[in-house]
């Protein structure tokens, strides 16, 4: 549908419809059929529609009412019809807001459904003051795309240009990304473009959408094949959607190694054209996130460089390493982190597996980033993640298996380092509840599948199947909400703290968001388990800080020495001008 002035009005709409495989398309429009034209594929009609008529098109000789699939609202459903919606512009109070790149920005990813209890964007706007004072630049919102059912994590989106109905609506969304400009927050929407979810899915009926083979989570979307290009056209107009009628500052892309794209030009490199053309428009930095599993910084390499030029990626490596030396754990694919050799080597150049053997997947992954052209900045950093923290069997946090001190390590590693850090909503005050895999599938099989599924997946992974909750029970989803009432009280309090500073500090200290590897210096001790990453300030030869961290349980001097500006606990430790004497499971910040 072509958007037009929003009104009450029945203003004259273009409706149109990329559909070459029926022989006949019509529109159903508040319960009268109009016949529809055809050429090279799109069929189209001109009716008077007022804002919020219901409509959708009717294919061949089928009676079914099938929504848009560029459906801008549905406010009863996947299974039903669309509605007449445009963004009200008059309704944006942010027109100062000019942006922000993302170099030097602190992420902060949430889930709208349970970051509160309501479960809403204008509940969620209730909590933005408390981001601000965190030290958050960029609130990472996961998927609100149209699903099936109440709750979902929002991977199983079906309508990509709709923003689900219980979280407010894309009227809600408006409203939450205008609160967030205007408490200087961008805001970065998780898109999916790489599977479509199991319920509510009709594009296949209007056209190619879908190509042969399947990924981790459905059949792959057609971004290569015959009819790909006007499939290609459906992800990039929404991104491009997402940034111009949104407002939206950054989208991360979810899991694009699952792209299948073998043409000269990458649907990445395709998107990250359009998006630079855009921002130079609207006049204000739209960044690409992507999510890899391939550590190819092809993704973030400049075009001018042979790369697609997205903005930034996710780095596993970084979480692996870090979690897996502070927790012990090596499970699955862990296997290869925990020495402090591997967090060394992956502090001080941002992939671990880089043209190195991986035994979890029995090859060897990955090529080198190249200190001296790609910032660090360009790899995102984390402590945890929904994936991190859900993907475990029964949803557990770092804090239900890690004291207040690793925690703190934890964060001090990943705040303070060279790439962009990110937290996952909860963790900065050590958040009771556990964050759980939950569907809301109203077909009895398919959510008996999901559940039977999700129990055989960890069995593999020696857990006990009995342990998983089942992800179709409402409480699964209930319990994991955040407890805000848990934020000024005891221990959580006390992690709260040491997060604001820490990121306070970040803000401060010119080297902690210098992005280049090349001032980085990484010291470590195996046996004794520590580490020390020093950071050189540019232009100032002979200064900078030192961020030295104990991952073991018993004290350990480090060498290093200086003025200590920051310490992860209250207890005093032994100085001397050449080294320095901390706790178990601590750290401190020296210049």
């Amino acid at each position: 549908m072509s958007p037009s002035p929003s009104s009450d009005t029945a203003a004259t709409r273009t409706f149109s419809v990329w559909a070459p495989t029926p022989d006949r398309v019509r529109l159903h429009l508040d319960g009268e059929l109009h016949d529809m034209h055809e050429t090279d594929g799109w069929w189209s009609v001109d009716v008077p529609a007022a804002d919020g008529a219901r409509y959708g098109f009717v294919l061949g000789d089928d009676d079914a009412v099938i929504p848009d699939p560029r459906s801008p609202r549905q406010p009863d459903g996947v299974h039903e019809p669309s509605a007449v919606f445009d963004v009200d512009r008059t309704a944006w109070t942010d027109d100062g807001w000019t942006g922000r790149r993302l170099a030097g920005g602190v992420l902060y990813e949430l889930h709208i459904g349970t970051f509160t209890p309501e479960g809403t964007f204008d509940a969620a706007i209730g909590k933005l003051d408390h981001l601000v004072d965190l030290g958050v630049t960029f609130v990472e919102v996961m998927p609100v795309n149209g699903f099936n059912g109440t709750h979902n994590w929002g991977y199983d989106g079906v309508l990509w240009y709709t923003v689900h109905e219980g979280y407010g609506g894309p009227a809600g969304l408006q409203r939450f990304v205008d609160a967030c400009h205007a408490r200087g927050l961008a805001v970065a929407l998780d898109v999916v473009y790489n599977h479509l979810g199991p319920s509510g899915n009709y594009l296949e009926k209007f056209g190619p959408y879908l190509a042969e083979g399947a990924n981790s989570w459905g059949q792959t979307v057609n971004v290569a094949e015959s009819g790909s290009d006007v499939v290609r056209r459906y992800i990039v107009d929404n991104a491009l959607r997402w940034f111009d009628e949104f407002h939206i500052d950054a989208l991360r892309l979810d899991a694009v190694h699952a792209l299948a794209d073998t043409t000269a030009v990458h649907i990445l490199e395709q998107l990250a054209v359009e998006t630079e053309s855009l921002s130079a428009h609207v006049g204000r930095p739209l960044s690409l996130i992507a999510e890899s599993d391939l550590n190819d910084p092809t993704l973030i390499t400049p075009r001018a460089g042979g790369g697609y030029g997205l903005t930034a990626q996710w780095d596993d490596d970084v979480h692996h390493a870090v979690h897996a030396a502070v927790s012990g754990e090596r499970q699955g694919y862990f296997g290869d982190f925990g020495s402090m050799s591997c967090l060394a080597t992956t502090i001080g150049h941002g992939f671990f597996h880089a043209g190195t053997y991986s035994s979890f997947r029995g090859r060897i992954h990955g090529r080198p980033v190249d200190p001296r052209v790609l910032p660090a900045s360009s790899l995102v950093a984390y402590t945890t993640t929904h994936d991190q923290v859900g993907n475990r069997a029964v949803g557990d946090r770092p804090g239900h298996y890690l004291t207040t001190g690793q925690q703190a390590v934890k964060a001090a590693l990943i705040l303070l380092s060279p790439f962009t850090p990110m937290l996952f909503m909860g963790e900065e005050f050590d958040a009771s509840s556990p964050f759980q895999f939950f569907t809301s599938h109203p077909e009895p099989e398919l959510g008996k599948a999901t559940a039977e599924g999700r129990k055989a997946e960890f069995a593999s992974h020696g857990w006990d199947s009995d342990d998983i909750p089942d992800p179709q029970d409402p409480a699964t989803f209930e319990r994991s909400k955040l407890n805000w009432s848990e934020v000024t009280v005891g221990k959580h309090a006390a992690l709260l703290e040491i997060y604001r500073s820490l990121l306070a500090l970040r803000a401060e200290r010119p080297e902690f968001t210098d992005p280049w590897l090349t001032n980085v210096r990484v010291d470590h001790d195996e046996d004794e388990r520590w580490i020390v990453v020093h950071r050189k300030r540019v232009g100032t030869p002979g200064r900078g800080t030192a961020l030295a961290c104990n991952l073991s349980d018993t004290p350990v001097t480090v060498p290093v020495g200086g003025t200590p500006v920051l310490w992860s606990s209250e207890t005093t430790s032994d100085r001397t001008g050449s080294s320095t004497t901390l706790p178990g499971h601590s750290f401190v910040v020296l210049t």
